[in-house]
């Protein structure tokens, strides 16, 4: 039988990680902002076609979403099912990690063309942490006023409540990941504070 409230907090936990509102996602999935709030809070079982909707908007299949954390202790998220974010100017990030409701850590790659500058990322909440390891090529990474070069090999760490920015100044491209362990603000006032 099907954990109405584990699901809707799985649904809710991948439209945070994906940074959308209940009205954009119940745009996307052709479903009722005033349904998809009801399959989130466990109140409402939704049909097949329904599932199928929501699983599309959040792109996962929905043998993962509708999968029983409790029958494993691992959650496997599938080389195919990782999403690329293709930016402007030519870089492009990997989500590795898989999603798990209320744990709020990602692992990231990301490659930048030589010369990119991927920009500044605001601060996120204290307590937050961020460790960052190159690859290949150069990483020129921004806290705040301080500037550090890292070459293929190197890693580090920050606490992620400093604007920070990623750079690659070198002539190649440079591949590096980041495992991130990002806080959620609880005051409306940290929340305008947190990066989308």
């Amino acid at each position: 039988m099907l954990d109405l409230l584990a699901l809707g907090r799985r649904i809710q936990a991948l439209r945070h990680d994906r940074g959308l509102t209940l009205q954009q996602l119940a745009d996307t999935a052709d479903v009722s902002v005033s349904m998809l709030s009801s399959v989130e809070r466990g109140q409402k079982a939704p049909t097949i076609t329904v599932l199928a909707r929501i699983a599309e908007g959040l792109r996962v299949p929905l043998p993962e979403l509708v999968a029983q954390s409790a029958d494993s202790r691992a959650i496997v998220r599938r080389a195919a099912d990782q999403d690329t974010v293709h930016e402007p100017g030519g870089w492009h990030r990997t989500v590795l990690s898989p999603v798990v409701p209320g744990v709020n850590f990602e692992w990231i790659r990301t490659t930048l063309p030589p010369g990119c500058d991927a920009g500044a990322f605001p601060a996120y909440a204290p307590g937050s942490h961020e460790y960052i390891a190159v690859e290949s090529g150069t990483l020129r990474l921004t806290l705040g006023d301080e500037a550090l070069v890292l070459d293929a090999g190197d890693s580090a760490y920050f606490a992620a409540d400093v604007t920070h920015g990623y750079a690659n100044p070198g002539p190649e491209p440079c591949t590096y990941h980041v495992a991130a362990l990002i806080m959620r603000p609880r005051s409306p006032q940290q929340r305008n504070r947190q990066s989308p």
